[in-house]
């Protein structure tokens, strides 16, 4: 066993660039694990700089200078951010303030109707286990813990002191990290080894990708947002604008994300309807967006970028989303990616078989 052991550490870490390799990957990954809530301004301000090196390379082929093309493209984003903070998140609130104030009549009437269907068929479901689950239900769903759910969901618990270092720090981060790229780049290497030749092939096959999945997710999230809200509201369904941001963001959990979301959008278009047309044209609809979505928006925005089968997906969504959370989740599929280049990059080293001596 010890043998079969030692062959094994011998083909796979006898190259200095495994080794060097490897030491980077653990090293980057326990400082986010263990350092990752002290990091947390740092480590966004990367990934929004790394979102907006493209358009800052844009500008340096027309002529800008890299300071200029740097503050041009940082005051546009802030001004984008500035437009949905005040103008989409109050209407989301709004109507999220509203959800949770008309949930208690929602229960209401879906066990009014429960105990309809119950009526006309009492041999399928027992009334005193109804009478033990609606009980159960109700004390599940009081206004207190309806509150407090509300509170974590809309993180109405964030102080107000982190919301404002991340809105000083954030800013000034990412314009200097566009603004003196090419220093901060040669700064840093001295921190590594000298052996990284192939840690620096992984960052190549990689750094395309991940741009083009960062890229494609947040046009992705963009057009399934704007195209379900467009659509509930011109059917009329009440809390359009709230389900119509749910149904952008759910596209960032693959798979699982638009199922968790279409338990809402059909609760609150039954208890607005009813078992009606308006119900069925609404989920046909609905169903249709998400139809468009997988199978037309997202070979063409990661034919590129995403090469994954859909277990591994899960699996990445499910252990990235363990250890690091909402970000975890977001980058579960480049860190998934990543671990693959790194599989096919790494190297194996072939092991003589020592020669027996002829016999006399």
């Amino acid at each position: 066993m010890l043998t079969v052991f030692t062959r094994w550490y011998q083909e796979r870490f006898s190259d200095p660039q495994a080794v060097t390799l490897m030491a980077i990957l653990i090293g980057l990954a326990l400082l986010i694990y263990f350092a990752g809530g002290l990091l947390a301004p740092l480590l966004v301000a990367l990934v929004l700089a790394f979102l907006l090196e493209w358009p800052v390379a844009q500008m340096l082929k027309l002529g800008i200078n890299r300071t200029m093309g740097a503050s041009l493209v940082l005051v546009l984003f802030l001004g984008v951010v500035m437009l949905l903070t005040f103008g989409l998140i109050p209407s989301v609130w709004r109507q999220g303030v509203s959800l949770m104030a008309d949930l208690p009549n929602m229960i209401d009437k879906g066990l009014q109707t429960l105990q309809a269907l119950i009526n006309q068929y009492p041999q399928f479901i027992n009334p005193e286990q109804l009478n033990v689950m609606v009980a159960e239900l109700k004390k599940m769903l009081d206004t207190q813990h309806v509150l407090d759910i509300a509170k974590q969901i809309i993180g109405y618990s964030a102080s107000l002191l982190v919301l404002m270092v991340y809105a000083i720090l954030v800013p000034l981060l990412v314009f200097f990290f566009l603004k003196d790229k090419d220093q901060l780049i040669r700064g840093s290497k001295r921190f590594f080894p000298a052996n990284r030749q192939l840690a620096r092939q992984v960052w190549f096959e990689m750094n395309q990708q991940i741009f083009n999945y960062i890229r494609g997710k947040v046009i992705e999230i963009v057009i399934v947002g704007v195209a379900s809200y467009i659509f509930f509201a011109f059917m009329g369904l009440r809390y359009s604008a709230l389900l119509g941001v749910l149904t952008g963001l759910s596209v960032l959990i693959p798979y699982v994300g638009a199922t968790l979301v279409t338990l809402p959008i059909t609760l609150v278009a039954f208890f607005q309807w009813g078992f009606t047309s308006e119900f069925g044209y609404l989920m046909l609809g609905y169903g249709i967006i998400q139809a468009l979505d997988g199978n037309l928006l997202v070979p063409i925005l990661f034919s590129d970028a995403v090469d994954l089968h859909p277990v591994i997906i899960i699996a990445a969504v499910l252990v990235f989303g363990g250890l690091w959370g909402v970000w975890g989740v977001f980058f579960a599929i480049p860190l998934a990616s990543l671990v693959k280049a790194v599989i096919n990059a790494w190297p194996k080293t072939e092991i003589q078989e020592p020669v027996p001596a002829p016999s006399n």
